[in-house]
């Protein structure tokens, strides 16, 4: 960030009074503007023992498989955004059944929140974003082309959750190796 998006201003980097991370400063206005986490809204949309997938059909990760989800958008709820994002991505009509997983991904400034869906009717296509969208097995799922570490542990959450009658909350920082405080699990 170069110059304020309310005065047009120069800004500078600098710690504000009374904060503890450097932050962009308007000295003109003084303005604070604040980068925050982008938050990820998404869902497992089930059909009886299936649960749909999407093939991206754009970057990151275009061609590898993937849950309906993506950015929320300001102004909307987690659950309509998951809701929306089924919509846009797979042409599906969804009902939220509760909250799945919540993951923390500091090293990208990312939070990812699936929920658990049911599929209002077996109907389903790809939207703008998707190249394919199907109903998968747990069996058929294809673990090698899964596009996001999120994704993949969600579905492993759902699944071993499903044969263990209990969906639970799965709360999960998924921090890479590189970037691992020494000590920290």
């Amino acid at each position: 960030m170069n110059f304020c998006s309310h005065c047009g201003s120069p800004v500078r980097v600098g710690v504000p009074e009374g904060d503890d991370r450097p932050r962009h400063i308007c000295d003109a206005c003084g303005a604070i503007h604040y980068h925050n986490p982008k938050i990820i809204a998404g869902c497992i949309p089930v059909w009886g023992d299936h649960v749909l997938l999407c093939r991206r059909a754009i970057e990151p990760r275009k061609g590898l498989w993937t849950l309906p989800a993506g950015f929320m958008e300001q102004g909307e709820t987690l659950s309509h955004a998951a809701m929306r994002e089924a919509f846009e991505e797979a042409n599906v009509e969804v009902e939220i059944t509760g909250l799945q997983s919540l993951f923390s991904l500091p090293h990208i400034s990312q939070v990812y929140v699936f929920y658990h869906a049911r599929m209002v009717a077996k109907r389903f296509s790809p939207g703008a974003e998707s190249l394919d969208t199907r109903l998968f097995l747990e069996a058929e799922v294809p673990w090698n082309e899964i596009a996001f570490e999120t994704v993949r542990r969600s579905l492993r959450y759902f699944f071993a959750d499903r044969r263990n009658g209990v969906f639970n909350l799965h709360t999960e920082d998924v921090v890479p190796e590189a970037h691992r405080i020494p000590g920290e699990c």
